[in-house]
């Protein structure tokens, strides 16, 4: 004769021995989740129900959010719960059937976001035309942060860029790019950030499909520009950035103009500036010249209609003075002379004035401005301009060209470090 206790004893070590792990495929069906983070829930099929429990510490490894109605696939062992006579399965490992786990949280997560709003084109923000300081969340030691600077570099090199160092795969990573993210906006002078890494497989890539980094770029002051080095697929980053750029390379070039489009766009707005402002002075000596023949015209008729009265009065045909007519038409006509010399200073004067001010805010405009400041421009013998101490060799001739004149000078010596501060 046997217990209840002890008969549930056996079956207990039976069961359990006789099924340590297994794999067992099923509906997920009443799925609950505790204040403790345990879930509960049953795996059925057409025939046959099963308990399931899957404890808190197993649950935050599983990508995708389980719900009723998901096929899946679970892995685990088979346990007896005495208590209630009843047996259950603890899991260890749950994937959904025919679709992968990745793809499944992707889809899941791209989903919710899109019903909140995070990829309305509405919310997208244009990238400033001239950044001074620009934001960049990524390894310190991967390829995608030198491609970055190299670029830069290359196309406009006076930019002040600020690093934040992130892990971009593997645990932790996705905290990571969300706290470099919240760094950088904290600075509260960048004007745009890139964040991003060179290209991977899916799993590689998974820190940039995180919701913590989909929040931190959402919530971004400056405008986020994702750089996520993949031609093909997207991530979530990619949906809810500003905008995104197939590589990090392509992200730098999206961020920065060439220095030399600029310089050739400031010229062009310089011959523009003088044409308008020349255009109005030939108007205005077109009519200061017409003024003076309808003047000099006025005079003649003037002069000839007095001596025409003159004559007449020999005559004894006029019994009024010609003499005071014409003295009073020469006061008028003075008079006249006189506002119309005066209109025409005026205008003229109003005219140098606008075109003075034009000038001056486009002087304050060009990059050559700064050699008023103090500043230098060096060019090699071939009229190379000397950017770094390696382009020259002791000996060289240089010439330097300053706000007034230029030096024609002789390397003594090249220092490829300096003692600048580091920035």
């Amino acid at each position: 004769m046997l217990t209840v206790s002890e008969l549930t004893a056996r079956i207990r070590e039976a069961l359990e021995d006789r099924f340590p792990a297994v794999w067992v495929e099923g509906e997920i069906s009443n799925y609950r989740v505790y204040g403790s983070g345990h879930a509960y829930f049953t795996l059925k099929d057409a025939d046959a129900q099963l308990r399931v429990v899957l404890f808190r510490n197993r649950a935050r490894r599983i990508k995708f959010e389980p719900g009723d109605g998901l096929h899946v696939m679970a892995f685990g062992s088979i346990e007896v719960y005495p208590q209630r006579g009843e047996y259950q399965m603890v899991i260890e490992l749950l994937e959904p059937k025919g679709l992968g786990a990745l793809q499944l949280a992707f889809d899941q997560l791209k989903a919710r976001l899109q019903a909140e709003g995070l990829f309305d084109q509405a919310r997208k923000r244009e990238l400033p035309r001239f950044p001074r300081k620009i934001g960049v969340v990524t390894s310190p030691s991967g390829a995608a942060i030198r491609d970055v600077l190299r670029v830069i570099g290359r196309r406009f090199g006076e930019l002040h860029i600020v690093i934040a160092p992130a892990r971009v795969q593997g645990d932790g990573a996705a905290e990571e790019i969300a706290q470099g993210l919240r760094d950088l906006n904290a600075l509260g002078d960048v004007d745009v950030i890139i964040v991003g890494r060179g290209g991977g497989s899916l799993e590689d890539l998974w820190a940039f499909n995180e919701e913590v980094v989909a929040r931190a770029i959402a919530g971004s002051k400056a405008p986020v520009v994702s750089a996520v080095g993949h031609e093909v697929d997207f991530t979530i980053a990619d949906f809810v950035a500003d905008l995104r750029a197939p590589t990090p390379s392509a992200a730098a070039e999206l961020v920065v103009r060439e220095k030399q489009a600029v310089v050739d766009t400031l010229a062009e707005l310089t011959e523009r500036l003088e044409r308008a402002a020349a255009r109005p002075l030939r108007d205005l000596e077109r009519r200061v010249d017409e003024l003076s023949l309808r003047l000099r015209r006025g005079v003649r008729a003037s002069v000839e209609r007095a001596r025409h009265r003159q004559r007449l009065a020999d005559r004894g045909l006029a019994a009024a003075s010609p003499l005071a007519r014409l003295s009073r038409g020469r006061n008028l006509l003075e008079r006249l002379d006189a506002r119309l010399r005066d209109e025409i200073r005026h205008r003229f004067a109003g005219s140098q004035h606008r075109l003075g001010a034009a000038v001056g805010r486009l002087d304050s405009l060009s990059p050559l401005a700064v050699l008023g400041r103090g500043y230098s421009l060096t060019r090699t013998a071939t009229g190379e301009i000397v950017r770094n101490a390696r382009q020259v060799k002791v000996g060289d001739d240089v010439r330097v060209l300053l706000d007034a004149g230029s030096l024609d000078a002789r390397v003594a010596a090249t220092r490829e470090r300096d003692d600048r501060p580091q920035v």
